[in-house]
């Protein structure tokens, strides 16, 4: 099996699991630290396949342009004032969650 179709049968499997969520149904996985901000510019589903494969250089890089990281406590206060939807996927132990309504505050 080559890379090109592993990377596609997870990124197909990363689809299946993807989903919309109340920001309120993530509250104990944020209090744990568990979560990770994805910019609405980047693929969420591209983010996930890149942290299964612990590619730890396109994550700095993202990190340093603030394309991924924590959710700050003034952000999450935000998506629970206005009972938020986002769009996530898990990639244990990490709940990635992406707001494509651009309501992001850093």
């Amino acid at each position: 099996m080559s890379s090109d179709q592993s990377r596609d049968e997870l990124l197909s499997k990363l689809n299946l699991e993807a989903s919309q969520i109340k920001w309120r149904d993530l509250q104990t996985y944020f209090a744990r630290g568990h979560v990770v901000r994805v910019s609405p510019d980047l693929d969420l589903l591209a983010v996930a396949a890149e942290l299964a494969a612990d590619n730890k250089a396109t994550f700095e890089h993202w990190m340093s342009n603030d394309q991924v990281g924590q959710v700050t406590p003034d952000q999450a206060r935000h998506w629970y004032e206005e009972d938020s939807e986002l769009w996530a996927v898990v990639i244990a132990p990490w709940v990635l969650v992406q707001d494509r309504n651009d309501h992001v505050l850093h």
